[in-house]
Order: structure tokens, then C-alpha cells, then sequence
């Protein structure tokens, strides 16, 4: 049992006796060898959320997707060979596990290859979790119940940031004239995360394990599962300590004062002895936000020539019990009985049909080094993250091309379709913007 938002004692998962789960931390071209040993009372399962697995797809840690969940009592071995670097997460792929605490953020390490190698002097982790004072299943339970009301009543959750109460969060202690690289993570289940440094610069440097061009922005908002690295310069002297603001909030809750929203405050410290600095308050258009489609991957790669473009479209239906469910391209995934990874391997030619896998289970069967092109369609008013296993994408395209009906994931965004300028980023984890018609006058 454990108190993390120093409110509610409950349940949670953690690993040799820790919550939080402590980084993992490693450095490319090391082979990381993890032994799962099942203690709970449910199966479980885990991903290492970022990396390929190009060849090492029994790895990855879906259940019922690559791999049987571990039962309880029972161990399984990952085996992470480590051919990317950058910014990563691990965490629990069966069932709510994640949202109870079975998450940790995962760092690897350039070695000698890092093109930012020199361009920065330290390094610190910020990461963000959402915290709830009942289980995630219950949680989930009562949000789905179509006899209860939505929001549930205890529908808003706690911000933890680095495993503490937002409230109480560690100050960050930083050294005049010098550069740090922040590795930002949100391993929340429902919360967005707005992150600014009010009186330093901030250069976008990674997005999901892609260097990109550095991009100077005085806001950034992470959607679950994204992360990025951020280069921050100090300044020169250590007269002043200043504060950084947290914000987190979750688009399809209601505004609710104290409650989503929210706003943390934290402490960056140049000097114990120091006065805070006064930063004027800056109207929200004047704010320079971040925007996928304005970033540049620093390898240059060009849009790739598309092979064949597919659609997809979000959607939420009601059905006659009135239970609410999330469909893509109407229909409600389902695991199947067996991993489709094994009937893959199992079904000969068959296996590039995708109905082999099941009804509920949407298959989409691509062809080795094929590129598709994927047009996602949100028209509900929630935007919503989009993950791949296995691969980084390229944001070509964001919006719509008629202006009458913009779509933005923040209001002081420009409204219609955006194309990518030059290289499009590649990143795996981005944010399908939510459908809001334009009032006409």
C-alpha cells in the first residue's frame, strides 16, 4: 500500500520493492536483459514504448498481440538490443498495470554519436504521471458504466511529477553558463502536460528518440506518451532563482477550478540565498507553443514517396445498453484468443489476410519496406494520441483543408490544414487534433 499523492492510500505496482520504478538507464549497442518475475495476482506484460524490435518482434509486449502475458507467479526474460537512442518509456501493456504504476522512464544513451554530444553539460530527467486515489480498472470501470455520470465524480487524478505530489515538487538546481539537456516524459494515462521555463530559452532538440533541428519555443505541450529533450541555457550569474510551470489538464473533463486544469509551480535554484525573479506574464498568443509540423529531423530525410494511403477514422459509438465504446474505423478492438504474432508465423501465405486475425481485431497487413501513407480522421471534439509499435512516422499533413472547420490542438495555433515545410518530422507518438467547427458570423 502507498500514499503518492499524499492523499489517498492504495494499491500500486512497483518492482523490487520501489514506487516510483526508478529510470533505466543505458547506453546504444547494449544489449539490456530483463527478468520479468510476476508477482501479482493478474498476468502482465512489457513495453519498452519507442523502440523498433525490427526483427526482435516477441520483444515488444502487447499482449495477446506479440507475445501470452507472463501468468501470475511465472517469468519471462526481455531482451532489448539497443539500436536507437534517445528518450523512451517502459511499462505495463496488459490490461491498467501502467496507470497503477507499473511505468519507468528509459534513457539510452548516444555514446560517441550524439550529434548534441557537446552541446550540453549535464543532464535531467522530468517526468509526469497522473495519479488516481482508486485502481485504474475501477476507474475505467465506472467510466464506461452507462448508469453513472461522465465525468465520474472522483474522475480528476493528482499530478506526480519525477513520483512526487506536483505540490511538492523538487526543485531543480541549476549552474550558471551552463547547458543542461531535459528529458521530458509523460507516462500519464489521461493528462496532457504544458511545460514552460518563464526567463530561460528552450531548444527542441529530440522528439520520441528523432534529433531534430533545434526549434526555440516557449511552450510545449506532451501528450501521453510523447517525450522530448529540451536544451536550456542558464544564465551567466546566479543572482536570481526563478520558478517552472507545470500545467496539466485532460481536453474531455470539463474545466473545473483546482481540478483540471492545473497548474504546478516548482523551484529553479541558482543560489540557496538567491531572490526569486520577477517575469512578467506573457498574453498566451504572444507565446511561441509547439507544433509537430514546424519541427525538422536533423538527419534531413525528404517525405518518403507513398506506396498506398489507407484511412482511418476515430469514432465513439452508444450502444443499446447504453455502454459507451471507442471504435477505428467501426470497430472496437478485442484481443485475440491467440497473439497475432503467432498466427502470423503459423499461417503460411494466409498470413497476409488480414481476416486470419480475427474480426475485432483490425488488422492492417503491410508489406515489407512498403510506405503508406495513413489519413487519420478525428471528428469528435476530443483530440486524442496516436502510438505506432515499431516504427516512427513522418507528419506530413495536419488539419483541414476547409477553413470553415479549423482544427488545432491549441487555440492560439493557426486554424487551417498545415503542411510540412522541407523534411516532415518522424516521431511515434503524436496527437490526432480534435474536430471544432468555427462559428460562422
Amino acid at each position: 500500500m502507498v500514499n503518492r499523492d499524499g492523499v489517498n492510500t492504495r494499491r500500486a505496482i512497483g518492482v523490487n520493492g520501489k514506487v516510483p520504478i526508478p529510470p533505466v538507464v543505458a547506453t546504444i549497442g547494449d544489449t539490456v536483459y530483463m527478468n520479468v518475475h510476476n508477482s501479482l495476482d493478474k498476468p502482465t506484460s512489457i513495453h519498452a514504448h519507442g523502440l523498433f524490435q525490427n526483427g526482435t518482434n516477441a520483444m515488444d509486449g502487447p499482449a495477446f498481440v506479440t507475445q501470452c502475458p507472463i501468468p501470475p507467479g511465472k517469468s519471462f526474460t526481455y531482451i532489448y538490443k539497443l539500436m536507437q537512442s534517445g528518450t523512451f518509456w517502459i511499462h505495463g501493456h496488459t490490461s491498467h498495470q501502467n496507470s497503477d504504476g507499473l511505468r519507468a522512464v528509459f534513457i539510452v544513451r548516444d555514446g560517441h554519436q550524439s550529434p548534441y554530444k557537446y552541446k550540453y553539460d549535464e543532464s535531467i530527467i522530468l517526468y509526469f504521471e497522473d495519479w488516481y486515489k482508486e485502481e485504474f480498472a475501477q476507474r475505467a470501470a465506472d467510466t464506461m458504466d452507462p448508469n453513472k455520470p461522465f465525468p465520474p465524480p472522483h474522475g480528476y487524478g493528482t499530478g506526480l511529477i519525477n513520483g512526487y505530489n506536483g505540490n511538492e515538487v523538487k526543485p531543480i538546481h541549476f549552474k550558471p553558463n551552463k547547458t543542461y539537456r531535459i528529458h521530458l516524459v509523460n507516462m500519464g494515462s489521461l493528462y496532457s502536460v504544458k511545460v514552460s521555463l518563464p526567463g530561460h530559452n528552450i531548444s527542441v532538440v529530440e522528439v520520441d528518440g528523432i534529433y531534430t533541428e533545434p526549434l526555440e519555443v516557449d511552450l510545449i505541450d506532451i501528450a501521453t506518451a510523447q517525450r522530448y529533450s529540451i536544451l536550456v541555457k542558464t544564465h551567466d550569474t546566479a543572482d536570481f532563482n526563478y520558478r517552472f510551470n507545470i500545467t496539466m489538464h485532460v481536453d474531455f473533463f470539463p474545466y473545473s477550478p483546482g481540478k483540471s486544469p492545473i497548474t504546478y509551480m516548482g523551484d529553479i535554484i541558482y543560489n540557496d540565498d538567491a531572490p526569486f525573479k520577477s517575469i512578467p506574464q506573457v498574453n498566451k498568443p504572444l507565446l511561441v507553443e509547439l507544433n509537430d509540423i514546424y519541427l525538422r529531423p536533423l538527419d534531413g530525410e525528404p517525405a518518403l514517396p507513398v506506396d498506398r494511403s489507407m484511412e482511418i477514422v476515430l469514432s465513439n459509438g452508444k450502444f443499446s445498453n447504453g455502454l459507451n465504446l471507442d471504435m477505428l474505423n467501426n470497430i472496437t478492438y478485442k484481443e485475440s484468443p491467440v497473439p497475432s504474432l503467432y498466427t502470423a508465423l503459423s499461417m503460411g501465405s494466409l498470413a497476409m489476410n488480414s481476416q486470419v486475425y480475427g474480426p475485432q481485431s483490425n488488422a492492417v497487413v503491410l508489406r515489407h519496406n512498403e510506405v503508406t501513407e495513413f489519413v487519420i480522421h478525428n471528428p469528435s471534439n476530443l483530440p486524442h494520441p496516436f502510438h505506432m509499435h515499431g516504427h516512427a512516422f513522418q507528419i506530413t499533413e495536419y488539419g483541414f483543408s476547409n477553413k470553415d472547420y479549423p482544427q488545432s490542438p491549441s487555440p492560439c495555433l493557426p486554424p487551417p490544414t498545415l503542411y510540412a515545410q522541407g523534411a516532415p518530422i518522424k516521431r511515434d507518438t503524436l496527437v490526432v487534433p480534435a474536430f471544432r467547427r468555427r462559428s460562422k458570423k
